[in-house]
């Protein structure tokens, strides 16, 4: 009876460390913008491992992670909040929260999920665990008058930064009560269409489409105000045409430099951090839609806008060149880094893959079929500001 007892413990044993445990860290998603449904990614194996469906309108969706990269939270579209488990790879929750959205943030202590809104305007937020609505904060920039929030980003201290498009305006919201926060609000320029925090958490960076420069916010100064870098870039050049706004939430720092899209042009400007001017401009082969380092800051990928996106160009921080152009597939919207930087995962929305592609040689190592792949997400981000 003894030994028959020791027989079935070891069974129970070796069944609850099955196939399916993981460590969280390994782990990432790939969103399906056209099926609603999510494929879950080993990023050391290279391997999908479950796909999730019923996540709703996910044409334009991000997610970002729990402290210990167990849960993401996906923000869609059509103004719905999904919790998802990775490690049982199902929904935990879902709810609908507005009625159009674009993204959202969890606070730096993981308790606080907010999700930003251009219907309503403003934004709102979750208890992490529950997905109770705990407040909200509608961007009523003047009487009767609501704007669209980009750009949120988290900053220390449980607050959240962002802008608002129509308001014209950078918030700084604070959640240390999170069902009574208090909001600043600081003049940014004409415009602001999405936002930024600097990797320390110093700076919240807001890019203007209706004027040239960015607004600029020292988040452990805000009493000076938001203030105007790169303003000239772009003054006295013809404007061009913008066929897909670019993002800054992807941007670069290597060498004290940062790398950031020009707005409509066919160019990658070089920002000195230490005086935030500019310092040179690296010409590239259409309109830069992500501008993203790997993590050593060796190389930045880019990728750009329609007609040109089909193509990726590589610079080398060190040369302060393109040094790797090609053309890797239909549609390449977005890329992620595997966490060391050894290789580099993009989405081919045209072509229903995720390609692959060592970041060294730049051979490819693997695809993975997915249904009009857009975002991809590893929980490395857990671990970083304003990700």
């Amino acid at each position: 009876m003894r030994l028959f007892l020791c027989l079935l413990l070891a069974l129970l044993l070796n069944a609850c460390a099955g196939s399916q445990l993981r460590g969280t860290g390994d782990l990432g998603l790939v969103i399906e913008r056209a099926s609603g449904h999510v494929t879950l990614v080993n990023t050391s194996a290279r391997q999908p491992y479950a796909r999730i469906e019923g996540l709703g309108d996910l044409s334009h969706a991000s997610a970002v992670y729990s402290r210990d990269g167990r849960y993401a939270f996906i923000f869609g579209r059509d103004g719905g909040l999904t919790k998802i488990d990775l490690l049982e790879a199902k929904i935990v929750k879902r709810v609908i929260q507005s009625g159009n959205a674009i993204g959202g943030s969890i606070s730096q202590d993981g308790r606080i999920v907010v999700a930003q809104n251009y219907a309503p305007g403003g934004i709102k937020a979750f208890d992490a665990e529950t997905l109770e609505l705990l407040s909200e904060v509608p961007a009523e920039y003047a009487p009767g008058k609501f704007s669209k929030v980009v750009g949120l980003a988290d900053v220390p201290g449980n607050k959240f930064a962002y802008a608002l498009f129509e308001g014209g305006e950078i918030w700084v919201t604070d959640f240390s009560n999170p069902r009574q926060p208090t909001t600043q609000r600081y003049p940014a320029g004409k415009q602001p269409y999405d936002g930024l925090v600097t990797p320390d958490g110093r700076y919240f960076l807001a890019g203007l489409f209706g004027e040239d420069g960015i607004a600029m916010l020292d988040l452990w100064q805000p009493e000076k105000g938001a203030r105007k870098i790169l303003e000239n870039y772009g003054r006295g050049e013809e404007k061009l045409p913008v066929f897909k706004m670019p993002h800054l939430r992807g941007w670069s720092v290597a060498q004290g430099k940062a790398y950031l899209p020009a707005i409509g042009r066919h160019e990658v400007l070089v920002v000195d951090v230490a005086t935030w001017k500019e310092v040179g401009r690296i010409p590239v082969r259409g309109q830069p839609v992500f501008v993203m380092a790997r993590p050593d800051g060796r190389q930045v990928w880019v990728n750009f806008a329609f007609p040109d996106n089909g193509k990726m160009d590589v610079i080398d921080t060190l040369a302060g060149k393109v040094v790797h152009a090609f053309e890797p597939g239909k549609g390449i919207l977005h890329m992620e880094f595997a966490p060391r930087g050894e290789n580099v995962w993009l989405s081919a929305r045209d072509d229903n893959k995720v390609l692959i592609y060592n970041t060294m040689n730049f051979s490819q190592q693997g695809e993975i079929a997915a249904d009009s792949p857009s975002g991809i997400f590893f929980t490395t981000r857990a671990a970083r500001i304003g990700f």
